[in-house]
């Protein structure tokens, strides 16, 4: 290879990683946010809490991640489930976005992964075009944990006990639509044991 062909290659290589580089730091910066920060939490492992008080409808912080079609959020989803279970770690962090893509949140930089479930939540997830931001549900006091609802699908309940500890939590991390059918779900085990 000529002098001048490798010099073209190791420019090209140098411009690649900027432009890499600049990217990396476009996402760090995505997934951060001024009014929260990550901390130990009491309902489970980290948390997200905020650092100020934040009014009802505020856009918290964005959810981000790798855009994966649905064949690889289910194979990916099933590999960070066997990870978890080997661990202890509650650690899948796909978000659906639409009916063919998903967001694989297991990045480094989104601190939005880290905000816990909880039967009783101060914030919801919007799905805003391609993007998923955090707004808060109601105002929320400077040094509470940020918590939403993960509204996992009842068929699996049993893999999803909850730790919230609200007064309304139903011990399971099952969206809200369909607590009456865990509640049913519930009594039906009980009076069959």
């Amino acid at each position: 290879m000529s002098k001048g062909k490798k010099q073209t290659k190791r420019y090209d290589h140098l411009t690649e990683m900027a432009r890499l580089t600049r990217l990396m730091k476009e996402m760090y910066e995505r997934g951060q946010s001024e009014v929260c920060e990550v901390r130990n939490s009491e309902i489970h492992g980290r948390g997200v809490y905020a650092t100020q008080d934040i009014e009802n409808e505020t856009q918290i912080i964005e959810y981000i991640g790798e855009y994966i079609d649905k064949d690889e959020s289910e194979k990916r989803a099933w590999d960070q489930a066997a990870v978890a279970e080997e661990t202890g770690d509650a650690a899948v962090y796909i978000f659906t976005l639409d009916k063919k893509w998903d967001i694989d949140g297991n990045v480094p930089w989104n601190d939005a992964r880290l905000i816990n479930h909880s039967c009783d939540p101060n914030c919801e997830a919007w799905i805003e075009e391609d993007q998923i931001f955090i707004y808060a549900l109601r105002d929320i006091k400077k040094g509470e944990e940020l918590t939403f609802d993960y509204g996992f699908d009842i068929e699996c309940y049993e893999d999803h006990p909850c730790r919230c500890g609200s007064e309304n939590c139903v011990g399971y991390i099952v969206s809200r639509e369909q607590w009456p059918e865990l509640k049913k779900r519930l009594a039906e085990k009980k009076a069959s044991a």
